[in-house]
């Protein structure tokens, strides 16, 4: 594949890179409702069109449970419009600088280790980045952690880093998310 598209929704910000030979051409961040809009104005400016695309991948979370639902849907949608294969890699990919934290909300965040919440989070001696090292930054400095200032560019993912965590390109319907914990809303019972 010479030409693949790269994304990742699942935390506050998304981020959105295409690939083309192996090299990054152009990247761009958004909201995640907006990243559809925001990969074809990339694909655009880069001087390709979408029929160009050979190929997905897309960032499985952890993170917000509809953020994650919304960067799958759109892979899916582009696999299946574009009839391209898929990969899923981990939104801990798309992160560099330091251990990735996300805010999982409710008082926790996700690291590869699981879902805690920051004062159980053993994190003495590292540099930590993502929202919910941002979020949290009083509790993991006093516990030892480096937390770069806010607008330090390595809280922010890069889509630019998922083609290296990319799992088996395949069709779109076998890339599973990576929740980490049930969502919130439940289906009601009559």
């Amino acid at each position: 594949m010479q030409t693949i598209l790269a994304f990742d929704t699942a935390t506050s910000v998304a981020a959105c890179a295409l690939f083309h030979g192996g090299a990054v051409v152009g990247e761009c961040e958004a909201e995640a409702k907006s990243i559809l809009v925001a990969a074809d104005s990339l694909i655009r400016a880069a001087g390709f069109q979408p029929s160009d695309i050979e190929g997905v991948v897309v960032g499985v979370g952890p993170g917000s449970f509809t953020s994650i639902r919304i960067g799958l849907a759109v892979a899916r949608g582009l696999a299946l419009g574009l009839d391209v294969p898929v990969a899923g890699a981990s939104t801990f990919a798309a992160f560099a600088g330091g251990r990735a934290v996300i805010d999982a909300r409710r008082g926790e965040v996700f690291t590869e280790d699981g879902v805690s919440t920051p004062a159980d989070l053993v994190v003495d001696g590292e540099t930590l980045v993502g929202d919910g090292a941002i979020r949290y930054r009083d509790i993991f400095e006093a516990a030892g952690a480096t937390v770069p200032p806010d607008d330090d560019p390595s809280h922010r993912p890069s889509a630019a880093l998922l083609l290296g965590a990319a799992g088996h390109f395949g069709p779109a319907d076998q890339v599973e998310p990576a929740y980490l914990r049930e969502p919130d809303a439940k289906p009601s019972v009559p």
